[in-house]
């Protein structure tokens, strides 16, 4: 068998459950990469390898496959400190949802990834697998770069604006999405409640699926015809970078010689009204999600995150009321417009990842999907400059994961001939 880090999520979960991969091994593997990748890499928040030796997992769907778990989302064994300073030491009593869930089918947590600042701004010091000059992206920059890096196959991510899928296309990985609430979210660090979402990064997008019926219960299958695609460059299309915009001009032409039935979709000039409504919902509902933080510890949020803050609380009751509504009224408006469709095949990202680690990037291409609740799954779609990773978006309504899941294996087999 080849090396045990590299294995699917799937791959390994057949190779325990035929009886040719002991957990232990995997576990083991997965260390190995750990140790040799991040003194550089710099994705882990937290990592205690005899504590992952002396996992007795469950039996279940996940048995003894090692996830990663952002840290902002509460381990009751592990630190959960948000990375922020007001939170260092905290160990919380109890295990998030999510974690608890997957460790009742069977799942080990390898550890805790690193995030920006409440999984919002500031980054912290996890750089990119493929150029540690460049970022990973974030805010689930230590999820990202893990799985590219072979510390576990899967791991938890969580998504506000764009930070799961911008991070999985830096990264070359599978990054999912789910419809808003799909995942439970209690005992996350919440910031927004209209857009925080629980997703999954993995190795593959059969991966994510598993993960997530794991730990919901959903039936996540696989299409059985020829898509009808949309595709999609979005009202803010003149941020892609050319490499991109040459990527939107040969993928459409890969899937119709799948067998796709391809053509343009453009979202309807309202949808614009997100640009103004998605930062006053995430800054105001963050503002006041930090109540403790802000009014005991203002100090010690980072300044980038402060400004925001002070913003989202300078803004008046009603703006917030408005920008609700207009969220309802488009998510309602393009569950109606995308049933012509299997799904939107969009940008991921504006480019590759960019130099240096102190920005995260643009989640420009990210943020108008994030407000309208549905499922996204990026998939890798080849290199850019400097043989970066690139990915591509598929889109589908909310609640239409399943086909959301099922149509991104399919485009990432249609790229991959």
């Amino acid at each position: 068998m080849r090396d045990p880090a590299s294995l699917t999520a799937v791959a390994a979960a057949r190779a325990i459950e035929a009886g040719r991969l002991r957990p232990a091994a995997l576990w083991e593997a997965c260390l190995d990469r750990v140790s040799a990748r991040d003194g550089v890499v710099r994705a882990m928040a937290y990592l205690d390898p005899a504590q992952v030796r002396s996992a007795q997992p469950s039996p279940g769907r996940l048995h003894g496959l090692p996830i990663g778990v952002k840290d902002v989302i509460d381990t009751a064994d592990m630190p959960s400190e948000y990375n922020s300073p007001i939170w260092r030491g905290h160990r919380p009593r109890a295990d998030a949802a999510c974690v608890a869930w997957a460790r009742a089918a069977g799942a080990v947590i390898l550890g805790k990834t690193v995030t920006t600042e409440f999984a919002t701004r500031f980054p912290g010091p996890t750089t990119n697998p493929h150029d540690p000059a460049r970022t990973p992206g974030g805010s689930s920059s230590g999820s990202a770069a893990g799985v590219a890096a072979g510390y576990f196959p899967f791991a938890y991510g969580t998504q506000t604006a764009g930070s799961i899928i911008r991070p999985a296309a830096y990264c070359g990985v599978v990054g999912y999405k789910p419809t808003f609430g799909t995942i439970n979210r209690f005992g996350m660090k919440l910031m927004s409640e209209s857009l925080d979402t629980v997703g999954v990064m993995a190795r593959s997008v059969a991966d994510c699926a598993l993960l997530t019926a794991a730990v919901t219960g959903l039936d996540l299958g696989k299409p059985d015809c020829a898509p009808r695609v949309g595709v999609c460059r979005s009202p803010v299309w003149p941020h892609a970078a050319p490499e991109t915009q040459e990527l939107f001009d040969r993928v459409p032409g890969v899937l119709a010689r799948a067998g796709a039935e391809v053509r343009d979709f453009d979202l309807p000039a309202g949808f614009a009204a997100l640009e103004t409504a998605h930062p006053i919902i995430m800054n105001v509902e963050s503002a006041r999600a930090l109540g403790w933080e802000m009014s005991t510890a203002r100090e010690q949020i980072s300044a980038q995150l402060r400004e925001k803050l002070e913003w989202g609380l300078a803004q008046p009751a009603s703006a917030l009321v408005d920008a609700r509504i207009v969220f309802r009224r488009l998510q309602d408006e393009f569950d109606a417009i995308v049933q012509e469709f299997d799904f939107i095949l969009t940008l991921s990202a504006p480019g590759v990842a960019p130099a240096g680690i102190d920005w995260t990037g643009d989640p420009v291409f990210n943020y108008i999907w994030t407000s309208l609740h549905v499922p996204c799954v990026t998939v890798p779609a080849g290199a850019g400059p400097g043989g970066m990773p690139l990915g591509v978006q598929i889109v589908s309504g909310r609640t239409r994961d399943r086909e959301a899941l099922a149509w991104a294996a399919w485009v990432g087999a249609a790229l991959e001939t």
